[in-house]
């Protein structure tokens, strides 16, 4: 009951109120579970490369000159894939009924450092979707970008595929199960805590020592109620006069 609590007092209040730091623990896994597998939209990936490099007959030779020209080239391309010029011709396209700052929003382009090769990564609801509006997208970027800076230095290396197998990238159900039941130990924790905290009722003798700093002296054990004796004289025969002559008991 005191301000402070030590290690064993703690360790004693957890394992006293046990059931309670469970309860909330498996209330915290079964919420998570419901969200996770009931509420939550899965989300798939789809993802395109495109290669950014100058066109070069046969006679010429490699210039490392241009492949940093290239390079730096990657930033604006990053850039302009993703603007209303390419975004607005992807969405015209496929129909997609959805405006340019929410296909903004899913798409994120890449590139490695000192790569000539740039990532179109797509997340969506539908797996075919999202391989759609990658392939879309890096298609129109390669068309656009002749027009937009009037070079030809894009082509396509991968396109993205749909499997067969093919798994959502989030939720991740197991793990948001497993933090959950770590939040849930610990928020029960502190709650047991908080309770036993705030708790001043007497219930043991160290809480009236720790009150009136005095020792305890003796302790009165709780006595079980005494039966109540059996009145013989009440279950006596209610006719006690004294038989007469001529006369017996029973008659």
């Amino acid at each position: 009951m005191g301000e402070t609590m030590s290690l064993k007092g703690l360790f004693q209040t957890l394992k006293k109120r046990i059931w309670l730091i469970m309860l909330i623990t498996i209330i915290a896994a079964i919420l998570s579970a419901v969200v996770s597998f009931f509420v939550i939209t899965p989300i798939y990936e789809a993802k395109t490369q495109i290669l950014v490099n100058q066109t070069k007959s046969d006679d010429q030779l490699y210039n490392s000159t241009e492949v940093q020209t290239n390079i730096q080239l990657i930033n604006t391309y990053n850039v302009i894939i993703k603007s209303p010029a390419i975004l607005d011709k992807v969405k015209s396209d496929l129909n997609l009924e959805r405006s340019v700052e929410d296909l903004n929003s899913q798409i994120t382009v890449s590139s490695a450092t000192n790569s000539q090769v740039v990532e179109i990564v797509v997340q969506d609801s539908s797996p075919h979707v999202a391989a759609e509006i990658a392939n879309e997208t890096a298609k129109v970027f390669q068309t656009q970008i002749s027009k937009i800076m009037k070079v030809d230095n894009v082509s396509v290396l991968s396109k993205a595929i749909v499997k067969d197998d093919v798994s959502p990238i989030k939720p991740h159900p197991l793990m948001n199960i497993m933090v959950a039941i770590i939040v849930g130990l610990v928020v029960g924790g502190v709650v047991v805590v908080l309770i036993e905290h705030l708790d001043n009722t007497v219930k043991t003798e160290q809480d009236i020592e720790y009150i009136l700093e005095l020792p305890v002296m003796g302790v009165i054990t709780n006595i079980k109620e005494i039966p109540k004796a059996t009145n013989v004289a009440a279950r006596a025969p209610l006719n006690t006069r004294a038989p007469q002559r001529g006369e017996t008991y029973g008659s």
